[in-house]
C-alpha cells in the first residue's frame, strides 16, 4: 500500500482510502453534471436567438465553480491549521466570503462587458444593461450557492473524517456547474421573456 501521509483526525492518507472515498462520489457527480447539458440542450432555441448569451455560457458556469473552490480551499486549509470555527463572529470567515462576492461581482461585470464588445464587432449587439443584469443576477446568485455549498462540503467532509481537500472541490465545482447553468438559463429566459 502506497502512503501519502500520516493519520491523524482525518485518519491515514492513502491510495485506498482517497480511491475509496472518491469513486463513489464521482460516479454521483457524474451524474449530476448531466442536469447542466440537459438544461444546455433545452436552451438551445433561446441561445441561436441569442448568439452572445452562448458566449458566455463557459465563463458563467466555470467561473461558479471556481469561486467554489476558492473558498472550499481556504475553509479546509483553516480546518487542517486548527484555526476554523462556524462562529458568525468570525472576522476572517466574514472576510473569506466578502472577498468570494467581490470577485464575483468583478468577474462578472467583465464577462457582460466583455461579451458587449464582443457584439459590438461581430454586429449581433445586445443592450449593455441587458447582459450586465443577466451576468451579475446570475453570477451572484451562483457565488451565493457557491459559498453555501463550499461551507456545507467542507465541514460536512471534515466531520465524516473525510480530508476536504479530497472531496470539497469535486462536490462543489460539479454542484455549482449544474446550478450555474439552470439559473444562467433561467435569469436569461426570464429578462428576455422567451
Amino acid at each position: 500500500m502506497v502512503s501519502t501521509g500520516g493519520s491523524g483526525p482525518l485518519g491515514s492518507w492513502t491510495v485506498r482510502s482517497i480511491v475509496g472515498n472518491m469513486f463513489p462520489l464521482l460516479i454521483v457527480l457524474s451524474i449530476i453534471v448531466l442536469a447542466a447539458g440537459i438544461t444546455l440542450e433545452d436552451a438551445e432555441e433561446m441561445l441561436s436567438e441569442y448568439a452572445l448569451l452562448a458566449v458566455m455560457v463557459p465563463t458563467m458556469v466555470d467561473m461558479g465553480g471556481n469561486l467554489g473552490a476558492i473558498l472550499s480551499s481556504r475553509l479546509s486549509t483553516r480546518l487542517h491549521l486548527g484555526t476554523a470555527r462556524i462562529d458568525l463572529r468570525d472576522r476572517e470567515l466574514w472576510a473569506n466570503v466578502l472577498a468570494v462576492l467581490a470577485l464575483a461581482i468583478t468577474i462578472f461585470t467583465a464577462l457582460a462587458v466583455g461579451a458587449w464588445l464582443l457584439g459590438q464587432l461581430l454586429g449581433i449587439a445586445m443592450a449593455l444593461s441587458t447582459l450586465l443584469l443577466i451576468s451579475l443576477t446570475s453570477g451572484l446568485s451562483v457565488a451565493v450557492i457557491a459559498i453555501v455549498f463550499s461551507f456545507a462540503a467542507t465541514y460536512a467532509s471534515y466531520r465524516m473524517g473525510i480530508d476536504p481537500d479530497d472531496t470539497t472541490i469535486p462536490i462543489v465545482t460539479n454542484v455549482v456547474d449544474v446550478f450555474g447553468m439552470v439559473i444562467f438559463i433561467g435569469v436569461s429566459a426570464l429578462v428576455l421573456g422567451f
